[in-house]
């Protein structure tokens, strides 16, 4: 690494403005602070730093990630080769599932950066960190038959659209993830829902259905068992099948102290209670599966680990992490079980709940300042 810094160091020069490479100064900056962290520090004033920045947080996030990443590799060659009756060791399954999941991530990655980059260059800003997570969250919530040029076209839709024009990373109100997610579901319905897109080149007559679909033709007899659900040998998206996998990169997010546990904990209490609530009526057959079940069903465990807990576009608050994140579990079954046009609610809730995010914050601080208030004009009236 010593040699590689005095390299960098030596070029370094060429890429500052009013250098000969002065024109991709963020270009280069973007590489060197993914390498090093900055050496660059305060001249005045009294700051406190450590040695982590945006870039190892993001880091982190990624290597939470990497759990579910490496199941749903390996699920995608299991399910292939399980719809034509064959039993495949491990690294044949995982081979078969690299060579169809690899280029949705490097699409992801190359059309988000090359985008990242151009506007970084046009704003002569930094290049943002936010899409090294971003552009792994994307494959992992994408259908293993999904065509490459609509993962090109709804991330540079998520990029442009969902995060650009609000100013980049730390700016934007909704998960440029599901928002690449919502833009195909809602352009190419066919590519991202029904029985066809979750097993890569079944086997005819084979059906592809999800627990979630199943569950959503009320034919619980066909749903899997809650062990396969739970540890994921289920069809669904890349990341998303391994209830288990997800946990382990939420005990990764909450030990590094990158997530936030309140937020996370309160998303599956409010599945729950709804999960709880549809029980108690159980007008239809949805609405009879058993509460706990909806958790390890579909992208919900996803979602509650991944996506709700963007520091960006949840609320910020204490108390409005509570708030946020109920209200997320809560809808995202509501969702699912009564609208069947969108049996995955967890994207629709979360969304919706960005959207609101600010608004909890705001009532969840006047309402602190008004306690505040009662507290002092009470102790003023004492003495």
């Amino acid at each position: 690494m010593k040699a590689l810094r005095k390299y960098i160091d030596k070029i370094k020069p060429q890429f500052k403005p009013g250098g000969r490479f002065g024109m991709l100064h963020s270009t280069f900056d973007a590489f060197e602070t993914f390498l090093f962290v900055p050496n660059i520090t305060t001249l005045k004033g009294s700051h406190i730093r450590d040695h982590i920045d945006m870039k190892r947080t993001m880091s982190l996030v990624v290597l939470a990630m990497m759990p579910p990443l490496l199941f749903g590799i390996w699920n995608v060659g299991f399910q292939h080769y399980r719809s034509f009756g064959e039993a495949m060791p491990l690294m044949d399954n995982f081979m078969f599932g690299l060579a169809k999941v690899l280029p949705i991530i490097i699409v992801s990655y190359v059309t988000g950066l090359a985008i990242e980059f151009i506007f970084a260059q046009s704003r002569k800003h930094e290049v943002n960190e936010g899409f090294l997570v971003s552009g792994m969250l994307i494959p992992l919530i994408m259908p293993p038959d999904i065509p490459l040029w609509m993962v090109a076209v709804s991330t540079a839709f998520a990029v442009i659209i969902g995060k650009e024009v609000f100013g980049g990373t730390g700016m934007n109100i909704l998960n440029p993830a599901l928002t690449a997610r919502a833009f195909l579901f809602f352009a190419y319905p066919q590519d991202i829902s029904g029985d066809q897109v979750w097993i890569a080149e079944k086997a005819d007559a084979y059906s592809g259905a999800t627990p979630l679909a199943e569950a959503a033709s009320g034919n619980l007899d066909n749903l899997p068992s809650a062990f396969d659900m739970f540890f994921g040998f289920i069809p669904g998206s890349i990341g998303e099948t391994s209830t288990f996998m997800i946990l382990i990169g939420a005990f990764i997010l909450i030990f590094t102290g990158v997530g936030s546990a309140r937020i996370l904990l309160s998303v599956f209490a409010g599945g729950l209670v709804m999960g709880l609530i549809f029980n108690l009526w159980a007008f239809n057959e949805f609405m009879r599966i058993p509460f706990w079940q909806h958790i390890i069903m579909g992208g919900f465990a996803f979602g509650a680990v991944y996506m709700a807990t963007d520091p960006v576009t949840a609320s910020q608050t204490n108390r409005g992490k509570y708030i946020f994140g109920f209200l997320v579990g809560l809808l995202g079954i509501l969702i699912r079980v009564v609208n069947p046009a969108y049996p995955e609610g967890m994207m629709l809730a979360i969304l919706l709940m960005n959207v609101f995010a600010p608004l909890i914050d705001h009532y969840v601080i006047e309402a602190n300042i008004k306690r505040r208030l009662k507290r002092l004009k009470r102790v003023t009236m004492k003495s």
